[in-house]
């Protein structure tokens, strides 16, 4: 199976449902969709990707939000909290500062549970029920639990998320805590986390919704979407490059998967496709040394630490999809000092846009690129930022400024303002 941007649409095998199925990007077998639960290849545990026996045009897209694009979705509708159509926004001194043609920044913290994540919860747990399932499950650095718990709620579902222990920011333990998860905190980093839920999922205790899920990835997609319809609409052309966080590298192979879909329609050609570019911390960047040594997997790295905690992860589950997605449209990852990321959140700050310090890798590793010369002065680019400041409040009050103590009175507090 081939994940090149040159690949023709696949026929439409026997098990496909309503002209839907699951097909394995290593062997090619197939699986149908609703029928069984599966998320890995029975034949040789590859990942899976979802396909489409009639893919959809700009023209078959309407409404707004995630299920706006409902045409190019394994069902027609799901569990929804009013997800997606998040801002692109602009940015000027940034973008003069930086020194591209253009600059755009997508907010995914404007989501209702403040990431990203709440585009692939609800189509995943809109496939759950589905597919019968009972209780879902995560593994997480702390905005999958809290999309999940809150989804999860939303549909009814008992709701179980793994975290590790002393290793995720409060804000997004209170999300999952108020939404009504059980929360099992590891002994162990994120990956310790997800090899556990694995296990559950294949012992049948739980439906796992972490982005090894190709349904969840459907979700995601449509970030992608929603970028080249507004570059589309502002600039009468799609971005050249796209710059995103990398974690479990589920946004690098979403995007990918929805630019190729758009290439086999017809509405997009090869040579227009976004340049995907990845980020990490320098702490936790197995993606980066794949790329940079031009090696076909990732090592996993078994010690991380960076306090972009949303992007703590040494073993990108995702990395078979996103590899392609990188050097297929002519991409590249870089890694950046957490000391940049921090530069990076302050910038945006400036801007009046608040992210988590995971979110401001992205525009960390833009500036890298431009001072490298990968980025030329002459590219219009989208930042990705997948999520809100307040879920990290604390790493937002150590990069801004201190509090100042002032008397009770007018007369002390214009004396301190003249000082």
């Amino acid at each position: 199976m081939s994940l090149s941007l040159s690949a023709a649409q696949p026929a439409e095998p026997a098990d496909a449902v309503d002209g839907v199925w699951l097909e394995c990007i290593a062997c090619g077998d197939t699986f149908a969709p609703f029928e069984e639960i599966c998320y890995t290849c029975d034949s040789c545990d590859g990942l899976l990707e979802v396909r489409y026996a009639d893919l959809p045009t700009f023209d078959d897209f309407s409404g707004t939000g995630v299920w706006r694009y409902a045409a190019a979705l394994p069902l027609e509708s799901g569990v929804s909290i009013q997800e997606g159509a998040t801002p692109l926004y602009e940015v000027p001194r940034l973008e003069a500062d930086v020194g591209v043609e253009a600059l755009r920044i997508k907010h995914e913290g404007m989501n209702p549970t403040g990431s990203f994540k709440d585009r692939g919860m609800t189509v995943g747990v809109a496939v759950a029920k589905e597919l019968g399932a009972d209780r879902l499950a995560c593994a997480s650095t702390g905005n999958t639990s809290a999309a999940l718990a809150a989804y999860g709620s939303r549909g009814g579902m008992e709701t179980l998320v793994l975290l590790p222990a002393g290793k995720v920011a409060a804000g997004k333990i209170a999300q999952a805590s108020l939404h009504g998860a059980r929360i099992l905190e590891v002994e162990g980093n994120f990956d310790t986390c997800l090899d556990i839920v694995q296990d559950l999922a294949e012992g049948g205790e739980a439906y796992l919704l972490n982005s090894l899920n190709p349904f969840r990835l459907e979700g995601q997609k449509t970030i992608g979407l929603e970028i080249l319809e507004a570059f589309l609409a502002d600039y009468g052309e799609v971005p050249d490059r796209i710059v995103l966080p990398v974690g479990n590298a589920g946004n690098t192979s979403a995007l990918y998967k929805a630019f190729r879909e758009l290439v086999q329609a017809g509405e997009l050609e090869v040579d227009d496709v976004p340049k995907l570019t990845g980020v990490q911390a320098e702490g936790a960047a197995p993606m980066v040394e794949a790329i940079e040594n031009g090696a076909d997997e990732v090592r996993r790295w078994d010690e991380v630490e960076t306090r972009a905690t949303a992007i703590r992860i040494g073993n990108p589950v995702n990395a078979p999809k996103a590899l392609p997605g990188i050097r297929e449209t002519g991409g590249t990852a870089v890694a950046v000092s957490d000391e940049e990321i921090t530069a990076a959140q302050r910038d945006l700050a400036e801007e009046g846009i608040g992210v988590e310090p995971a979110s401001a890798a992205s525009v960390a590793g833009l500036r890298e690129l431009r001072a490298e010369g990968v980025v030329s002065d002459d590219e219009r680019v989208a930042c990705l930022t997948t999520g809100h400041l307040l879920k990290d409040p604390d790493a937002a009050a150590a990069a801004g400024v201190d509090p100042e103590p002032v008397p009770g009175e007018t007369a002390g507090v214009l004396d301190h303002l003249e000082q």
